[in-house]
């Protein structure tokens, strides 16, 4: 997956779940996330998952399945991550007939942008607005 100036992205939010093919169906369907990849392990746990947004994407896996990352993120408590949207309103409406937790409606903000805020199943979350600073390349 390429960045919109052809490079791929080089920051990647990962996070660990107790029910990583739960969150994987809320991420897609509720925040229209698109599922890249999906990694299982022969007891059904998600070894290994990405999910695209735009030209971003996230990695998750399942919790408890041993290795150093997991144990690393042993006992961290939930993330917040930004992602940003062309129709905030109807990314937000999406999420609301999915059943998302939405813990701040679309709301303009006095730096220009429209954001929500939702938090998933496991408690992470999930900011989705217009705001997208430029970065240097």
């Amino acid at each position: 997956m390429a960045g919109m100036d052809g490079r791929r992205p080089s920051i990647y939010p990962t996070l660990l779940y107790a029910d990583a093919k739960a969150a994987i169906r809320q991420l897609t369907e509720a925040f229209g996330f698109t599922e890249l990849s999906v990694y299982e392990g022969e007891d059904g746990s998600v070894l290994h998952a990405e999910l695209v947004q735009g030209n971003g994407a996230v990695m998750l896996g399942s919790k408890g399945r041993g290795g150093l990352f997991d144990e690393a993120m042993k006992g961290a408590g939930p993330c917040g991550v930004y992602i940003v949207v062309d129709d905030v309103d109807a990314h937000h409406q999406r999420a609301v007939e999915h059943g998302a937790d939405i813990l701040m409606p679309p709301t303009d903000q006095d730096y220009g942008s429209r954001d929500y805020m939702a938090r998933d199943a496991e408690g992470n979350i999930w900011s989705f607005g217009t705001y997208a600073p430029e970065t240097a390349g």
